[in-house]
């Protein structure tokens, strides 16, 4: 009977630590479970955290992207308005210059070593010399392919030149810096004309061209509306 009872105290034993082992697995699988849900949370959230940190990384390289690109366009623009401020005042310039150019054209050869001519000659040398030194450069326009951007044609007539050529020079245009201060008016040609006897004179410029004060030899001229 001792024997039996000692078997069955054994036994008991036995059951407790294997439920005590079984309990125990059982929290250490739960706190393994718990472990893992846990890193997965905290890994969930690193990867949201990481997703909002790019985020607010590239707005604020676009900012300061857009902030750069707004400061540059600013200084463009007020050197722009710093070369351009004088606009109005280099136009009459312009003007002066052109009226040098008609005069100075109209003196025969054997008057151009005249102390007064040669004069007139270094005072429009030195005004070309400041409007260069301000950005203001006359178009060369004469036998220059026709460009409706820089050029505004007035007429087209026949001439030595081939067809969409400038031909004449009406008025002179003008750039400063790179902006279109004045486009150059302008004959354009229309085509070739036929070689004409030595005998046989060019017919003069249209009124188009005594209007603004340029001479020149190209006959025909058709004024285009």
């Amino acid at each position: 009977m001792a024997t039996q009872k000692k078997k069955v105290d054994i036994k008991s034993d036995e059951n407790k630590e294997q439920k005590s082992q079984d309990t125990q697995q059982t929290q250490i699988e739960e706190k393994d479970e718990e472990l893992n849900t846990k890193e997965q949370e905290l890994m969930k959230k690193i990867a949201e955290l990481e997703k909002e940190c790019a985020e607010w990384k590239d707005k604020y390289l676009r900012c300061i992207a857009e902030f750069e690109n707004y400061r540059r366009r600013s200084n463009e623009e007020k050197a722009d308005w710093i070369k351009m401020a004088t606009q109005k005042f280099a136009l009459e310039i312009c003007e002066v210059a052109d009226n040098f150019e008609r005069a100075l054209k109209q003196v025969s050869e054997d008057k151009k070593d005249d102390s007064f001519v040669k004069g007139m000659m270094m005072i429009a040398e030195q005004l070309k010399r400041v409007m260069e030194k301000e950005g203001i450069t006359k178009i060369d326009a004469l036998g220059k392919p026709f460009d409706p951007v820089i050029h505004d044609a007035l007429a087209h007539i026949p001439s030595e030149y081939g067809e969409n050529t400038v031909a004449a020079i009406i008025q002179n245009g003008y750039m400063m810096y790179d902006k279109l201060l004045r486009p150059a008016r302008v004959a354009v040609s229309s085509g070739k004309i036929e070689q004409k006897s030595a005998e046989s004179e060019p017919k003069e410029i249209n009124e188009a061209t005594e209007a603004n004060g340029e001479d020149s030899n190209d006959p025909d001229i058709e004024i285009t509306d």
